[in-house]
């Protein structure tokens, strides 16, 4: 017997021993008096045995058919569904084969196949939890993710990610090979572009936002610089928890979106990110959320705002008395039309990729002459030990006079 059927047989003894009547039954069973009737009269016919369910035993009419989970299970046996969650299995069933099925059945085919391990649970350190912005833009959470993104199909690359704190959303992203303050300012300009300049920017303690020698501590790095002249905040976090938003979907992503390449057979970066749009427009719509204000914070770009300029990145270099400096191995020299003036100051160099630099000192852009001739220096002869010997000079020594300091 259940628990149940045991506590309705407590109940129809003591009918029998006149201790209750059926109303009272009724309530202790919580059936109405007609049914409390029914299981009475099951009891005198059948006794113990009329209290038990007759259904016990037998096959449920709502069964799925055997054959139906042979042909899931075999789906899912198939290479490309390796790895496959129930819950991702179950959507890409019912997208790509029609077949509606529930999470949970679907977990405990997966369970019973062995296609799938129950996830134990860790104690983890707890943290609190912070509410999410507001606003829309109000604060970005940004993250770059190295990882077999092609599986064994292609190489191993970095995605970076910026999703809005707000509403959950992926706002902007790029697969690169690494993990680079120009990979970070190509996604931050296409949010710029797309939405304007957010609030604030919530990453890591990555040495392209924040200087971590001690000696260096009150520098400021280019990207910390560009997010500065943008006027955005940087906060770099103090633990991956902190920042569990942009990490939690870095998780989601290396699960579905390798997944998802995996079955459009995409084996390339350039391939990766003409897709990447169309998926976080999908990933946004299931798992993004509403913002409690409906306003936008982002704010639009300035008129101040020269993107090409502001990313660019600067140092600064001393001329010499012929005008000339050097920069990344090549000897440059300025066309000045007072050379005098010129001379023995510094000027300020702006790289930008894909460009020659630009050169200016005092807010006003100079013209250069570029060398050929790199600054190379000549390496020096190797010599053997005979030559050794006749070159190596032949130290004297002398004692000081009797005047010498030293006395």
């Amino acid at each position: 017997m259940s628990i149940k059927e045991a506590n309705r047989l407590g109940v129809m003894k003591q009918i029998d021993k006149k201790m209750l009547n059926m109303r009272r039954a009724s309530e202790e069973l919580g059936v109405s008096l007609r049914q409390a009737k029914r299981i009475r009269k099951r009891y005198i016919l059948h006794g113990e045995l009329g209290l038990i369910s007759r259904h016990r035993g037998k096959v449920s009419q709502n069964r799925i058919n055997p054959m139906l989970k042979n042909e899931v299970l075999a789906i899912l046996r198939r290479e490309e569904y390796a790895g496959f969650g129930p819950t991702f299995a179950q959507e890409k069933l019912r997208q790509r084969h029609g077949t509606y099925l529930s999470d949970e059945t679907l977990r405990k085919w997966m369970l019973e196949a062995g296609l799938w391990e129950e996830k134990k649970r860790r104690v983890c350190k707890v943290y609190q939890r912070r509410v999410r912005r507001s606003r829309f833009g109000e604060m970005l959470q940004g993250d770059g993710s190295r990882h077999a993104w092609f599986e064994d199909r292609g190489e191993v690359c970095t995605l970076v990610i910026f999703i809005d704190d707000a509403t959950g959303r992926l706002t902007a992203g790029k697969f690169l090979p690494a993990e680079t303050t120009e990979a970070y300012q190509h996604i931050l300009e296409e949010h710029l572009m797309k939405y304007g300049r957010p609030l604030a920017l919530y990453v890591d303690k990555h040495s392209i936002f924040r200087t971590n020698r001690e000696t260096l501590k009150d520098s400021e790095t280019h990207f910390a610089r560009v997010l500065r002249e943008l006027d955005i905040e940087l906060i770099c976090a103090h633990s991956p928890q902190a920042k569990g938003r942009v990490e939690r979907a870095n998780g989601t992503l290396q699960d579905r979106l390798i997944k998802e390449m995996r079955l459009r057979k995409i084996n390339t970066i350039e391939e990766a990110n003409q897709y990447l749009p169309s998926f976080m427009e999908d990933f946004g719509r299931k798992f993004g959320k509403e913002p409690r204000s409906a306003e936008d914070a982002h704010r639009p770009l300035r008129e101040s705002d020269e993107l090409e300029r502001i990313f660019a990145r600067r140092s600064y270099r001393k001329v010499s008395k012929d005008l000339s400096f050097q920069y990344e191995g090549v000897f440059y020299q300025i066309n000045a039309n007072s050379p005098n003036r010129f001379r023995h100051t510094k000027v300020n160099i702006l790289e930008r990729p894909g460009k020659p630099i630009l050169v200016e000192s005092n807010g006003k852009e100079y013209p250069y002459t570029k060398w050929e001739k790199t600054a190379q220096h000549e390496k020096p002869k190797i010599l053997d030990s005979k030559e050794l010997e006749a070159h190596w000079p032949t130290r004297i020594y002398k004692r000081p006079g009797r005047q010498h300091p030293w006395r």
